[in-house]
């Protein structure tokens, strides 16, 4: 058995409250820290820098070789910011609609997810027990950021929705795989993706709410407190966890 396939400890946490918090907490960080970082800096070294991050937070987190709380949310922080870059270098750099990047980024989740399931027979976050299937699992999580990225701005701007009716939109979507996990039998691997991806937009449109100016239907809080804000809530749930230990998963299933 290869290093790729050799199983060991679960290496991402039990999906808790804590969970869905954290990582509606980390989609919004993500999209206001890159919306700072490209008007602070030129786009290019704000994009440079946030790979160059990305990169660095995925090599100490799969160095770990087992669930740890903060290297596992410093990756999912840094492919919150490095997501958003994504969606953006195709729209504002390379003149891509959102109406384009949107179904394009779809198309490549499920890329993500048909290899994913044709070479490990599950897509469950209970499975992610070997180097591959981690690789898969953050190749799914990147491109349901940079697709969440792309919908929320399709909803707010193109579809001229505004950014907090959007995000009213999402948090009423996010309710669909919720009701149908709990009352209607909905698949609970299907339910969980389907919510993954509705964090991001729900998540992203509400920091742009609060940190656009309000020319442009925000409330001009600006995109770096903002950003510190969030980053500061994640860290405390984040401390709390690493000491309580309270999502490790004990059990696979």
């Amino acid at each position: 058995m290869s290093g790729l396939t050799r199983r060991g400890p679960l290496r991402v946490p039990e999906v808790t409250a804590f969970f869905w918090i954290i990582k509606g907490l980390s989609t919004a960080m993500g999209e206001a820290t890159s919306d700072y970082l490209v008007r602070v800096l030129h786009p290019v070294p704000a994009v440079l820098l946030g790979f160059v991050c990305f990169v660095g937070a995925l090599v100490v987190q799969f160095s770990r070789g087992r669930y740890v709380a903060w290297s596992y949310w410093l990756a999912v922080a840094m492919v919150g910011v490095f997501g958003t870059m994504v969606a953006d270098v195709l729209h504002v750099g390379l003149g891509v609609p959102y109406a384009a990047s949107t179904p394009l980024f779809a198309v490549t989740l499920l890329v993500v997810f048909v290899s994913w399931q044709r070479t490990e027979k599950t897509l469950s976050i209970h499975s992610i027990d070997t180097v591959r299937r981690e690789a898969f699992y953050w190749a799914a999580v990147v491109a349901t950021f940079a697709l969440g990225t792309a919908a929320g701005d399709l909803t707010a701007i193109t579809l001229h929705l505004g950014y907090f009716f959007a995000a009213l939109l999402f948090a009423g979507v996010i309710m669909i795989p919720a009701i149908g996990y709990r009352w209607a039998n909905l698949n609970p691997i299907l339910a969980f993706w389907f919510a993954y991806v509705v964090t991001r937009p729900l998540g992203a449109s509400l920091a742009d709410g609060m940190g656009k100016p309000k020319i442009v239907g925000g409330l001009g809080w600006g995109a770096g407190p903002v950003s510190l804000a969030f980053s500061f809530v994640i860290v405390v749930l984040v401390a709390y966890l690493t000491v309580s230990g309270r999502d490790v998963q004990t059990e696979r299933s």
